[in-house]
């Protein structure tokens, strides 16, 4: 055992040794000088267990490296998301379009306008230019910002409906990632849930009969996230804030995904607008920022010029605020909507969800072709596939494409784990997904095909 402990070299010798004046450059004195007292700990521990050295005793420049480029690899990696879903909400939801990107950039590497009123060289508000920008795609008379819509929601019920009752149709009662749940949400907001109607039938006059005079908002939910056909009734926007303006109460709808185009143009679903639910009269409607609009995480709220006021001014709107760099991506993806000819080719997240099944099978085919000896253990097939597109948005609906699946000859599952689990160890990791005994790579948002060649080949 003492030979054993001799046998591992000083911090002073090794840090000396030529082997490590690399490291000591790339990473500083210090910190490689941590990472060889680890490694030594570590060295005595195996000793001390296992009466033996490590076998990376033989080269501990190496070792050093090793641990030091693990340390140093980003938390948030670019990946290939190849698993069918295109807003998948462990993956970051929307892909930014190139002049959101840009944005980000401008504002992270300067000082910019985001509270400085150039007219006055006084301090402005960092909704503002945002705010207008959405009045004019929405029509609505304001806009606030906040960092998701799990906030907006919170800060809606907050400043508008604090210590009074909101009536909600019990089938809008949603529920969403992460245990989000609406009565929680209103609890958090001191507000009392007054639930009417039942799960899939709602009429005008159970809204009708609840308010009273505690009663202060009506609220609706897009239940965006699961779908309940057959026997079903809702009650409209419009109904509602037709019943509302009787008893001078706001409508909050909170929209979920929320579009500001009309999908059914482009081929898919038609989802509502905000721009129908104000010009329907809802006092606000709220929306993320990150699913079907295609932007950065963010929760975005259109309305009544009064309502906005109470909203900016609620002493929560700071603590849920978004920043300047979500503002530029926010910014520079809205503008993509005014030019609607070319929001398809400009917005990630519309072309991903409109990208003809044809075009994906053809690219999926040039894969298959190019990995088949490479995989020889597996048989590589172009196979049909339905992607979905995530994050509780058209949870019912799919999207016909191609994927390349991989199938292992002798059947083993084993096999097929064993080679996801490589393809998420690789430099740019590739995410598919195993199901009916293959490993499924859904094409839908494939971008980069040479680089993802260029890593599976290797």
């Amino acid at each position: 055992m003492t030979t054993l402990y001799s046998q591992i070299p000083s911090t002073d010798r090794l840090l000396r040794d030529e082997a490590f004046a690399s490291l000591l450059t790339t990473y500083g004195h210090s910190r490689v000088t941590q990472t060889l007292r680890q490694l030594q700990d570590d060295a005595r521990a195996a000793i001390r267990d296992a009466q033996r050295l490590p076998a990376w005793c033989a080269n501990w420049a190496q070792a050093a490296l090793h641990r030091l480029e693990q340390e140093n690899s980003r938390a948030l990696r670019s990946v290939f998301n190849l698993s069918g879903t295109v807003l998948h909400t462990n993956l970051g939801r929307a892909v930014q379009s190139q002049a959101a990107i840009e944005a980000v950039t401008t504002a992270m590497g300067s000082a910019v306008t985001l509270e400085y009123d150039l007219d006055g060289a006084g301090r402005g508000h960092r909704d503002r230019a945002i705010a207008a920008l959405l009045c004019q795609l929405t029509g609505a008379e304001d806009a606030c910002i906040v960092n998701n819509n799990a906030a907006a929601v919170l800060l809606m019920l907050a400043a508008t409906s604090a210590g009074g009752e909101v009536v909600v149709s019990r089938g809008e009662l949603v529920e969403i990632g992460g245990a989000f749940r609406i009565p929680d949400v209103m609890r958090q907001a001191g507000c009392m849930l007054h639930e009417v109607g039942t799960t899939n039938r709602t009429h005008a006059k159970d809204y009708r009969q609840a308010i009273n005079a505690n009663t202060a908002s009506l609220m609706k939910v897009h239940t965006s996230n699961y779908h309940i056909a057959g026997f079903t009734k809702v009650v409209e926007e419009a109904e509602l804030v037709e019943l509302a303006q009787e008893a001078d109460l706001p409508v909050i709808v909170d929209l979920g995904s929320g579009s500001l185009v009309d999908l059914s143009l482009y081929g898919l679903p038609k989802e509502p607008m905000p721009q129908a639910l104000i010009a329907a009269g809802v006092s606000l409607v709220s929306f993320s920022g990150d699913k079907l609009l295609g932007g950065p995480q963010a929760g975005i709220i259109v309305g009544k010029k009064a309502l906005i006021e109470q909203l900016q001014n609620h002493p929560l709107k700071r603590a849920l605020r978004a920043d300047k760099m979500t503002l530029a991506a926010l910014e520079a993806t809205l503008r993509l909507y005014l030019h609607p000819e070319k929001l398809m080719q400009n917005l990630p997240t519309l072309r991903y969800l409109t990208r003809p099944e044809a075009e994906i099978r053809d690219q999926a085919q040039r894969l298959c072709d190019a990995l088949a000896a490479r995989y020889s253990e597996f048989a590589l097939r172009v196979e049909p596939c339905l992607s979905q597109i995530g994050s509780g948005s058209l949870p019912v609906e799919r999207l016909p494409g191609a994927a390349l699946t991989f199938t292992p000859h002798d059947g083993s599952g084993r096999r097929l784990e064993a080679l996801a689990s490589e393809w998420r160890g690789l430099p740019q990791p590739v995410i598919g997904r195993i199901y009916e005994g293959r490993l499924w790579l859904d094409c839908r948002c494939l971008d980069d095909e040479s680089r993802l060649l260029e890593i599976l080949l290797k």
